[in-house]
């Protein structure tokens, strides 16, 4: 340290420095004990040297990310200018002096020194007063990162230990001060790494190849789409209309090489035999009644690609022979011309019916059959995997909820009762319910009463077969045994109560006699307002 050696000055005690200085250390200890933000707290720390101690200008400069310069982190007494201009070289000053040799630096008058740079521009040139500079290093486990430093604008006669003393303590407060909130801030991003490392992991487990689901039938499809991606080979789609059998197509593309290639869609029931024809292998200029230009089809946009043909059960009979040569020789003709195309597609067929059975009746060629049915995937109704049901509604329930701006949540009867339900629309009747009903909904909670009536009702003629009312051959000259003027809900709750008093109100032996589960039984008691009678 340089040191200048003065005596204190006569009207300042010993006993009320060190008071000052227990007040500033108290105030200053609770400032870090509370602290949200770090250089706020620094401020404030800052402040207290100024408040309580009349220390002016502190500033607390720290090695900077590039661990070239020191710059200034916090201040108080400095403009932002000002604080932007304090950046100085590690050997550069006496901020340089001060971190080369982890040891104190006094200036006695700032004007007089040469190594003191002001280059914050915060020291007038002129003052009517001495300005001396204190500045100590900030040392965690002995290696300088920063510079403290203050101002005082005392006269000659002031000693600068004690200032000196204070401030290397209160450097040792804030160098554990910033080791600590180090600490923190590493683990703050190791849990933010371990947050999207679970986040991916989830969303590997439930959002497999862009598609919902961990359910036991839907991993044997994940298998499959993992094993017959990077191959050439046609692929056959199996499965009930809504069972998302393009997902499917889509992942199977976006896991091949193919994947930067292009991905073609085409419904083969959604145009005439004679526009379909032309769709898939294009025309010539003047082929037919308003071809005025020429157009290459889908064929030959998909060249080196994948082409996605939906409803493959009912392209037509001409165009299967058409489709049978592409699969063997990766040739065809656009309409209206002799020159043969050559292309290189993958082809993906979907269909929603038997194929077998088409063959069998004729309307399908064998021979393209067995072509397309090299690898076939089976896509299960969503009835057969019950427990990707409330995955489901949670993912399209939080889309609607952002498309229209809403906050809807679902209760636990309405969970309960979709995860029952039977879904013969698969997973895209799910989608637009859900849709719908976010739409419409007039409340913050989605119930079983705000469901359309042929889900909760069977009036809509949906009854289950167990609930249909069976009628003695005799009815049929006789008086009837349930009278004509009784509607289908009078039916059912008699149903339902008949079975519950049959099996003296065991709801698990009604409901396996009506063959409902436990959870539609208890709905049906709740509507038709059933209690056990108490004797």
């Amino acid at each position: 340290m340089k040191e200048h050696a003065l005596p204190h000055t006569p009207c300042i005690t010993a006993a009320s420095t060190v008071a000052l200085e227990v007040q500033a250390l108290y105030n200053i200890v609770n400032l870090i004990g509370s602290a949200v933000h770090l250089d706020t707290t620094l401020s404030s720390v800052l402040k207290v040297l100024h408040d309580t101690l009349r220390m002016e200008r502190a500033t607390l400069a720290l090695v900077d990310e590039s661990g070239r310069h020191l710059s200034i982190r916090a201040s108080y007494g400095l403009s932002v200018e000002e604080e932007q201009r304090g950046v100085y070289g590690l050997n550069e000053g006496i901020y340089g002096q001060v971190f080369s040799t982890g040891s104190p630096f006094v200036v006695p008058d700032v004007h007089s020194e040469p190594l003191f740079l002001n280059r914050t521009g915060a020291r007038p040139k002129i003052a009517k007063t001495t300005i001396s500079f204190i500045g100590v290093p900030v040392l965690l486990s002995g290696v300088p990162v920063g510079v403290l430093s203050v101002d005082r604008l005392f006269g000659v006669e002031i000693s600068f230990e004690e200032d000196v003393r204070f401030l290397t303590v209160l450097a040792t407060l804030i160098a554990q001060f910033l080791s600590l909130n180090r600490a923190i801030r590493r683990d703050r991003e190791q849990l933010v790494r371990e947050n999207l490392s679970l986040k991916e992991k989830l969303h590997d487990r439930y959002h497999r190849h862009q598609i919902i689901g961990q359910s036991k039938a839907m991993q044997e499809v994940y298998w499959s789409i993992e094993r017959v991606a990077p191959s050439g080979a046609t692929v056959l789609l199996l499965g009930e209309s809504g069972t998302g059998k393009e997902l499917v197509a889509r992942a199977v593309h976006d896991a091949s090489p193919r994947k930067n290639e292009a991905f073609i869609k085409v419904n083969c029931a959604a145009l005439p035999e004679n526009l379909l024809e032309s769709e898939l292998f294009g025309h010539e200029k003047g082929a037919f009644t308003g071809a005025v230009v020429a157009r290459i089809g889908r064929f030959e946009q998909a060249d080196r690609g994948t082409i996605f043909l939906d409803e493959i059960g009912e392209l037509p009979l001409l165009l299967q022979a058409k489709l049978l040569r592409v699969l063997q020789e990766q040739q065809f003709e656009r309409l209206g011309s002799s020159r043969t195309q050559e292309v290189d597609v993958r082809i993906i067929a979907a269909t929603n019916v038997s194929l077998e059975r088409a063959v069998a009746l004729g309307n399908f060629r064998n021979d393209l059959f067995y072509r397309l049915n090299v690898v076939p995937i089976n896509l299960p109704p969503l009835r057969k995997r019950r427990d990707d049901i409330p995955l489901l509604l949670d993912h399209f329930l939080r889309s609607s909820n952002k498309r229209n701006e809403k906050n809807l949540r679902m209760s636990q009867e309405f969970l309960d009762f979709l995860t029952e339900y039977e879904w013969p629309g698969n997973v895209r009747e799910l989608q637009n319910l859900v849709e719908r009903m976010v739409i419409l909904a007039s409340g913050d909670i989605l119930r079983v009463e705000d469901l359309p009536e042929y889900m909760v009702s069977p009036d809509s003629g949906r009854v289950p077969p167990a609930l249909e009312p069976v009628l003695p051959s005799s009815a049929v000259t006789a008086a009837p045994a349930v009278p004509a003027r009784k509607s289908l809900k009078d039916i059912e709750r008699e149903q339902v109560e008949s079975a519950l008093i049959r099996n003296g109100w065991v709801q698990s032996r009604a409901a396996r006699e009506l063959g409902l589960t436990q959870r539609q039984l208890g709905y049906r008691m709740k509507k038709f307002d059933l209690h056990r009678p108490e004797y």
